[in-house]
């Protein structure tokens, strides 16, 4: 089965892993409570709860503060501060999201001043021009995720660069999605500014955990212990 073709230097330029399924049982299934990868194949272990919710549902879970199943604008600001992002970059990521994601999630035709994000129908909001490591309904897609470092990570092999992280945007942009374009990119660089290492480099560690939340959970506990040994 042959994934270059001779005439389309693309697919090789992109190349995808042929040996998945050595390592992950099924990884063209698309998974709705985890997030594996070859080297976690049953997802996120202990300490992190998925609800029976969607993957996409606990990425997003991790800002509804109350439980109530609704992200409210102040709710997604107080996910942001307890992450370590100041006032002024948490307020305006705040009104952003809550923006751009609320009216597709609502139960109604009618938009709301508040400009809720109702997580049960949050798969509406996905947007074109992505890694489609979420499906249409908010499932995982462990080949997808794989496609990511497969196809733009060169400098190392389980990290990626800022400049493969603009590249992979680039090569995920579908025609005329503008949107999607720029949610891809301001997604993608908020991630790298998160989650970094000390070299500079994007995690493929960071970037598994943070499809299914779990990462910000990690970096929210990590901080308030921090705060308290302070104390």
């Amino acid at each position: 089965m042959a994934t270059v073709a001779a005439e389309s230097p693309v697919t090789a330029e992109r190349p995808v892993r042929a040996d998945l399924e050595l390592r992950l049982p099924k990884p063209y299934l698309a998974r709705a409570l985890a997030a594996p990868d070859v080297n976690h194949p049953e997802g996120t272990g202990e300490g992190h709860e998925n609800g029976q919710k969607s993957v996409l549902q606990q990425h997003v879970s991790f800002f509804d503060l109350d439980g109530d199943g609704i992200v409210y604008p102040w709710e997604t600001y107080g996910g942001m501060r307890a992450m370590g992002f100041n006032v002024i970059v948490s307020f305006i990521l705040a009104i952003v999201f809550n923006v751009a994601f609320s009216y597709p999630t609502l139960p109604s035709w009618i938009p709301s001043p508040l400009f809720p994000v109702h997580i049960k129908s949050i798969h509406r909001g996905k947007h074109g021009s992505d890694s489609s490591t979420y499906d249409t309904e908010g499932r995982f897609m462990p080949v997808n995720f794989e496609s990511i470092f497969s196809k733009n990570a060169r400098t190392a092999p389980d990290k990626l660069t800022l400049g493969e992280i603009w590249r992979m945007t680039e090569g995920n942009r579908l025609q005329y999605d503008f949107f999607g374009w720029i949610a891809s990119k301001g997604e993608w660089i908020l991630l790298y500014v998160l989650s970094k290492d000390e070299e500079g480099f994007l995690p493929r560690e960071a970037v598994r955990r943070c499809f299914d939340g779990s990462l910000f959970e990690f970096i929210a506990q990590q901080r308030s212990e921090a705060h308290e040994k302070q104390q």
